[in-house]
């Protein structure tokens, strides 16, 4: 079903949809490169949201004002995956198809590559800095979890045990530890930044597919079960494990997910059209309404909670880069 004109026009403008009963307002802008796969967008100290475009090799800049985008080319077959930018400006990306790390330098557009020191890690996935400004990455395919000295380029990587583990989503704890999500199994693992040792946790449920996950103030670890349509919660003290299935049932595809400042969970099920948004309270332990997502989303990959303004940034294989204000 076609959606209503007044919301296609609100989508092409960048302009807001009414505010659904919850008071989350979703404003989507279409990227003007078509069946490029925006995605991972993060917002800089300026309020630009940068993102990648997976299958046409570029790094990409939207300023919410003016609607405007700018464009960065990057070799073919980068295949980036995602992007983190530092305060100082350089934007870092997973060379996800180039075996790379690579870094732009968005005042002149050079860009400097960081090789994996093993060819098997031939795919960095997901990037995320520590406390100290480091970058810790996931490379699914190559089953390792990295680690990037920014300062002297040293790559470090640690091989997950567990075989076809495929580490995907990352976070950082408060102690500067890494979370990773194995999505090629029921397991989620931590590496102690000293020893570069690697711990997993196994999940009780054998058929569990864990892709993203985050962490609550109190180094909590949350995270969605992609195949099972379930949100789950891990206490690392105990390694008890609760799981709540989504709204829209096992079949809902959870993806992309955040936390805010609040400690509420903001997911989404991408595996139902169209996608929905969805909230869970972590202190009430309960779902919050949900809300489409306008362009139907297609699928949500991954989202990036931006404090200052209370944001939730996401890209979709709609062709749009999309924001939740949350209430």
């Amino acid at each position: 079903m076609l959606a209503p004109l007044c919301l296609l026009s609100a989508l092409w403008m960048g302009i807001a949809p009414p505010a659904a009963a919850q008071e989350v307002e979703i404003t989507e802008w279409t990227v003007p490169w078509e069946g490029t796969r925006p995605r991972d967008p993060y917002v800089d100290v300026q309020g630009r949201v940068w993102f990648v475009g997976q299958r046409a090799d570029y790094v990409a800049v939207l300023d919410p004002e003016s609607g405007e985008f700018d464009r960065y080319e990057l070799e073919p077959g980068a295949g980036p995956h995602n992007l983190i930018v530092g305060r100082d400006g350089f934007v870092w990306y997973a060379g996800n198809g180039a075996a790379h790390i690579g870094r732009l330098d968005p005042a002149t557009g050079e860009i400097t590559k960081y090789p994996m020191p093993d060819p098997a890690a031939a795919d960095p996935h997901t990037l995320v800095f520590d406390h100290e400004g480091d970058i810790w990455f996931t490379v699914q395919r190559g089953n390792f979890v990295g680690k990037l000295d920014v300062a002297t380029g040293e790559v470090r990587l640690v091989p997950v045990p567990t075989r076809a583990a495929r580490p995907y989503g990352i976070v950082i704890d408060s102690k500067n530890a890494p979370w990773i999500a194995e999505f090629g199994s029921n397991r989620i693992a931590t590496v102690d930044p000293g020893s570069m040792e690697l711990t997993e946790y196994p999940l009780p449920r054998d058929v569990t597919r864990p892709r993203r996950l985050v962490l609550t103030a109190d180094d909590q670890v949350w995270y969605v079960d992609y195949v099972g349509g379930r949100l789950g919660h891990l206490d690392p003290e105990t390694g008890a494990v609760q799981e709540w299935t989504t709204p829209s049932g096992t079949r809902s595809g959870p993806y992309g997910l955040v936390v805010d400042e609040a400690d509420r969970l903001w997911f989404v099920e991408s595996s139902v059209d169209p996608n929905q948004f969805v909230g869970f309270d972590t202190k009430a332990l309960g779902f919050l309404d949900s809300i489409e997502i306008v362009s139907g989303g297609g699928t949500v990959r991954h989202m990036y909670f931006h404090e200052p303004t209370r944001t939730v940034w996401f890209g979709t294989d709609a062709n749009t880069i999309g924001r939740a204000r949350l209430p």
